[in-house]
């Protein structure tokens, strides 16, 4: 304004526009630092590609309430699955309070000690059951990946149901009792190791891509209700009724709940009887294909799963949560009685909390984690990394507090909500199998829970270090928040929610029944696909013939008649060997021309014509690559006898469909 006025600028114009400049310049460095450290943060939380909606199927389905859903209907019962299958873990750890000790019941009686274990031993009849855990984890991967997955769940708890009251009964006879309940242990491990890998297995074919976080953790949640109820439970029947109490309650509930099950769940949305149509389409085009009754030891990229950063991500991650989650369910009944002096039906109850805020938290984060993906607000890995940070720094903090701690009510307070933190991972690692490796998720599974099932074996560990000594729990609880520290750091390197390319899919091969059909859309109408389908081996021709009907596309039978009325160069104008192939090219060439000009008319005669040729090559190839002696086509053989005569040359006709296609 002062220089079109024509007059000098005040002096203090020009101050003023320097303190103006070195603010703006330095608010654009200031949000340059701050853009520059939050794009680092998000770089090292969504290392890999970044996952769109586009990338994932966006079909929509009819609303309606979810216990509707045959899906939400499976996550529930199979909710309650885990809720017994866990409980069943529950039941040795309160009964052995009463077994090794003399115990005065809530009515004033007193019961004598039954069984002089050792620590040493006491530690191996605990431990026993996760050898068995352990290694039927990578078996029942494979199996939930070959066999229906439902079946095998269900299986899995019926079993583990039965041999908790065989349990019951052995250990009412002292003679070789040790040896007896420890078969039973491992053989129960051995059946509840196969649950979560089958459940995977489940959530396969039946999760649509973004909801696989909350029917997971719908479903795994069990297992947290299953020691929220059990602890209590189990602690009540053994101090109002006997030790054997919960074995026999427990082993009769699984029974019932597989009545249950076998009737609502199934392998696949397509075997399932009384699945809506809607839901039935909807999931399907959700899923996609899935690959499935081909998987073997040898078939599965095990260098790759084994060289795979996010996969041992998963693994570090199951194994530290793994050894909070077993030290607090083997032994916080006999650390709230020895170290907090609490009775055991007292203590019961109150060990409920933990696993109540841990089942809320796990409920909970599957739900935003499901929300913050379909709403595109943040990429897969971003959400796995940042529930997982918060899960295992969570407890780690709390159980830092813990093992300073003395007194009853902030001691309490630690545990509770150590627990309920860590249930934030739960929507991190462990529904991680399937964003990178959908195909292999159960073997993952197997896998990273059989790794896991290790971190039980820290029972020797607990009851040596505890025993006598109450000062031994602080280093338990340290040494619990060093290994999850190393679980969060790992999965934030590591870790990662993308499609790995040794995981993907492959194209499913083309059946010999869909072969026909498509012939059938070609050929006259009054043909029936039962007529046209031949009785040589599907199992090894289709890839032969599939092949023969894509690339075979003989040219119309007047081309071929006009081709041999033209006379050939004789031998005189043929100057050389490059003339003669020059004018063999030109041939191939112009005969492609004609062959592409006629396949792109719309005339029905001549694509019948083509098309007829072609399955006259199929069934001659079939005949002579299969050796089939009884060919017997209804209807066709009746109304044109002259294919018998022709099928004898079918030694001759690959070798004149390769110089037709060379020619």
């Amino acid at each position: 304004m002062f220089e079109e006025n024509g007059r000098n600028p005040h002096p203090n114009f020009a101050a003023a526009s320097k303190v103006k400049a070195a603010l703006s310049s330095s608010r654009q460095s200031v949000k340059k630092v701050a853009q520059s450290t939050a794009d680092r943060v998000q770089r090292v939380l969504s290392s890999g590609k970044s996952e769109t909606i586009e990338q994932l199927h966006t079909v929509n389905e009819k609303e309606g309430w979810f216990f509707t859903k045959t899906r939400w209907q499976i996550a529930l019962i199979a909710n309650v699955g885990f809720l017994i299958a866990f409980g069943i873990r529950c039941n040795f750890g309160a009964a052995k309070a009463r077994m090794i000790t003399n115990f005065t019941d809530p009515f004033g009686d007193v019961h004598m000690q039954e069984f002089f274990w050792s620590p040493t031993e006491l530690g191996m009849l605990e431990s026993s059951f996760f050898y068995g855990y352990a290694i039927s984890q990578i078996p029942g991967g494979l199996l939930a990946a070959k066999f229906a997955p439902n079946m095998l769940f269900g299986l899995s708890v019926v079993i583990a149901g039965i041999l908790n009251i065989a349990m019951s009964i052995a250990l009412q006879y002292h003679p070789f009792t040790d040896v007896v309940v420890v078969v039973l242990q491992i053989a129960q491990g051995l059946s509840l190791g196969i649950s979560y890998p089958a459940m995977h297995g489940v959530w396969r074919h039946w999760a649509p891509p973004l909801e696989r976080s909350k029917l997971a953790t719908t479903t795994f949640t069990g297992s947290y209700f299953g020691v929220m109820l059990g602890m209590p439970l189990s602690a009540y029947l053994v101090s109002y009724v006997n030790w054997a109490a919960p074995f026999y309650v427990y082993g009769v509930i699984a029974l019932i709940w597989s009545v249950l099950w076998f009737r609502v769940s199934a392998a696949t949305p397509a075997r399932h009887r009384h699945i809506s149509e809607d839901e039935r389409k909807f999931i399907i085009k959700q899923v996609g294909p899935v690959t499935t009754g081909q998987m073997t030891l040898t078939t599965v990229p095990w260098k790759q799963i084994l060289t795979s950063g996010p996969v041992w991500a998963i693994v570090v991650c199951n194994f530290c949560r793994s050894w909070s989650f077993f030290l607090l369910l083997g032994n916080q009944l006999t650390y709230m009685k020895d170290v907090l002096g609490m009775q055991i039906h007292d203590s019961g109850l109150i060990s409920a909390l933990p696993q109540l805020l841990l089942a809320f938290s796990v409920l909970s984060s599957g739900q935003i984690a499901d929300y913050l993906r379909a709403r595109g607000k943040m990429s897969t890995t971003m959400v796995r990394k940042m529930f997982n940070s918060m899960g295992f720094f969570g407890e780690a903090a709390f159980l830092c507090a813990l093992s300073f701690l003395t007194q009853p009510t902030p001691a309490v307070t630690c545990l509770v909500l150590a627990a309920g933190t860590s249930g934030f991972a739960i929507a991190g690692f462990n529904v991680n199998h399937f964003d990178i490796a959908p195909r292999y998720a159960p073997i993952l599974m197997g896998f990273s829970n059989g790794v896991g099932a290790l971190a039980g074996l820290g029972g020797f560990f607990t009851e040596h270090i505890t025993q006598d000594n109450p000062s031994g729990w602080q280093m338990c609880f340290l040494m619990a928040m060093g290994v999850d520290l190393v679980g969060l750091l790992v999965f934030l390197l590591l870790g990662s929610g993308e499609l790995q390319e040794w995981a993907k899919e492959e194209e499913p091969q083309q059946s010999m029944e869909e072969i026909v059909q498509k012939l059938c859309k070609y050929l006259d109408p009054s043909y029936e696909p039962s007529q046209l389908l031949l009785h040589f081996s599907v199992r090894r021709s289709a890839h032969v013939l599939s092949d023969v009907v894509t690339r075979f596309q003989p040219p119309p039978l007047h081309e071929q008649a006009r081709e041999a009325r033209q006379p050939r160069r004789p031998e005189s104008e043929q100057r050389s060997r490059g003339h003669i192939h020059a004018a063999a090219g030109d041939r191939r060439a112009e005969r492609s021309d004609r062959r592409r000009a006629v396949e792109s008319t719309d005339d029905p005669r001549q694509r019948r014509r083509r098309v007829s040729t072609t399955f006259v090559a199929v069934f001659i190839s079939g005949e002579l690559l299969y050796k089939v002696q009884k060919c017997r086509i209804a209807g066709i053989h009746k109304k044109n006898k002259s294919s018998l005569i022709v099928a004898p040359l079918g030694p001759l006709f690959p070798c004149v469909i390769n110089w037709k296609r060379m020619s």
